[in-house]
C-alpha cells in the first residue's frame, strides 16, 4: 500500500521500521525491493522509500508481499549517484531527504541505503546531526579476517582528520562491537607502518598518545598495527583516517576478487583440477560467501545523532538484506542510547576533545 510520510503517526508499535531508500544504488528499485521482502520474511518490517508507481510494480513480482510488513513512502525525487552531494539542501523531497526526516521525527529506527554515499553523508548531518560530544562521524565497516570479521573505520568519511576524532571513533566502534555483535572489550588497533610506539606519522603518534589516556576507559587499546594485522584479527577494531581506510577497503576488495578468479582458473585447468575442484566445491562456496561484500551489507555512519547504514552502490539483495538485518540488531539492541551513554562518560575528559589542539 501507499502511504504518505505526513500520515504516518509519531507513536509507531515497537519495533519501529526501517527507512529503506528503495531508489538508491547502481541498479535502483530491484535490488533494494528484493532484499525488502527478504527482511521482511525474516520479520523486519520496512518503510520502501522512493517513487510509488516503481516500487509497487516491483513488489507485484515478489509473490505473498501484500502480507509482509512493507509500506511505501512516495518519494518522487533521486539524488544519482552522478550528482552533487551539496544538492541535498535543495531537494527536499529526495528519497535520501525523506528518509533522514522519518528517522529524526520518530516514524523509523534507521535509514538504510545503498546510494550516493555523500548525499546520504549530507543529508544524515543536516537532518540528524552530531551526535553530542563528537566531532565528525566515520564509517564503520567489517572485512572477513582470520578470526571472523575485523572492523575498520573511517572507510571515506574524512580524508584528513585530528587525532581526537581517532580516538572518539575508538569509543564508539568499541561500544557498537560489544552491543551489536556481541565481542566483549573489543581491542583495537592504530593502523600504521610499524608495531612500535615511536613509528608513524605525526598523526599516528599523536594518536597513539590518546589512545593510550582512553586505555581502560571505554578503549582496549592494543597498539600500533600493520596492514598484514588487520586480516589477521590481531584486533578487532582498526582506526585510522578515511583516506586510508578506503584505500584498505578497496584494495581487500579488488583482491578478493582477483584471488578467487585465480582459484577458479586452477580448479578449471585440466580434467584432473575439474575433478578436484568437485570434491572442494562446497569449501569453496563457504569461503566465496566469506569474502563476499554482500555478506556485511554496509557500513554504518559512526557518530551522527541516528542510525545510518551506506551499502556499495553495485549492492545486490542478498547486501540490502543484510543491511536490513544489522540495521535491525542495531536498533533493537539500542545502539544509539549506548552510544550517547558512553560519549557522556568521557565527555569531560580532554583526550576525548579537540579543544586542546
Amino acid at each position: 500500500m501507499k502511504t504518505d510520510p505526513a500520515s504516518l503517526e509519531t507513536a509507531q508499535p515497537y519495533p519501529l521500521p526501517l527507512a529503506l531508500d528503495a531508489m538508491g544504488g547502481d541498479y535502483g528499485v530491484e535490488p533494494n525491493v528484493a532484499g525488502a521482502v527478504a527482511a521482511a520474511r525474516a520479520g523486519v518490517s520496512v518503510l520502501l522509500v522512493g517513487r510509488e508507481p516503481q516500487i509497487h510494480a516491483e513488489l507485484a513480482k515478489h509473490e505473498g508481499s501484500a502480507s509482509l510488513p512493507l509500506r511505501v513512502i512516495d518519494a518522487p525525487d533521486v539524488i544519482g549517484m552522478d550528482e552533487h552531494a551539496r544538492d541535498v539542501r535543495s531537494r527536499r523531497d529526495a528519497s535520501i531527504n525523506v528518509c533522514t526526516r522519518l528517522v529524526k521525527e520518530g516514524r523509523a529506527a534507521a535509514v538504510v541505503t545503498m546510494g550516493h554515499s555523500g548525499a546520504v553523508m549530507a543529508s544524515s548531518l543536516l537532518t540528524l546531526g552530531r551526535l553530542g560530544g563528537i566531532d565528525r562521524p566515520a564509517m564503520l565497516t567489517h572485512l572477513p579476517a582470520k578470526n571472523g570479521f575485523v572492523t575498520l573505520l573511517d572507510v571515506g568519511a574524512n580524508a584528513d582528520v585530528k587525532p581526537a576524532y581517532l580516538a572518539q571513533w575508538a569509543l564508539l566502534a568499541s561500544v557498537y562491537l560489544e552491543v551489536v555483535e556481541g565481542r566483549q572489550n573489543p581491542t583495537v588497533g592504530l593502523l600504521s607502518i610499524g608495531e612500535e610506539d615511536h613509528k608513524g606519522s605525526q598523526l599516528v603518534l599523536d594518536a597513539h598518545a590518546r589512545l593510550r589516556e582512553l586505555n581502560g576507559h571505554g578503549v582496549n587499546f592494543y597498539g600500533n598495527v600493520e596492514g598484514r594485522d588487520i586480516f589477521l584479527g590481531t584486533t578487532d577494531i582498526v582506526v585510522t583516517d578515511g583516506f586510508t581506510g578506503n584505500v584498505v577497503l578497496k584494495l581487500a576488495e579488488g583482491e578478493a576478487r582477483v584471488l578467487l578468479g585465480w582459484i577458479k582458473e586452477a580448479l578449471t585447468s585440466s580434467l584432473k583440477a575439474k575433478a578436484g575442484g568437485l570434491l572442494v566445491r562446497g569449501a569453496l562456496k563457504g569461503l566465496a560467501e566469506r569474502m563476499n561484500p554482500s555478506t556485511y551489507g554496509s557500513s554504518l555512519l559512526l557518530g551522527v545523532n541516528g542510525l545510518t547504514f551506506i551499502g556499495h552502490g553495485s549492492s545486490d539483495e542478498q547486501a540490502v538484506k543484510n543491511s536490513l538485518l544489522r540495521a535491525a540488531r542495531a536498533y533493537e539492541s539500542d545502539l544509539m542510547g549506548r552510544l550517547a551513554g558512553a560519549v557522556a562518560a568521557r565527555a569531560a575528559e580532554s583526550q576525548l576533545s579537540t579543544q586542546d589542539q
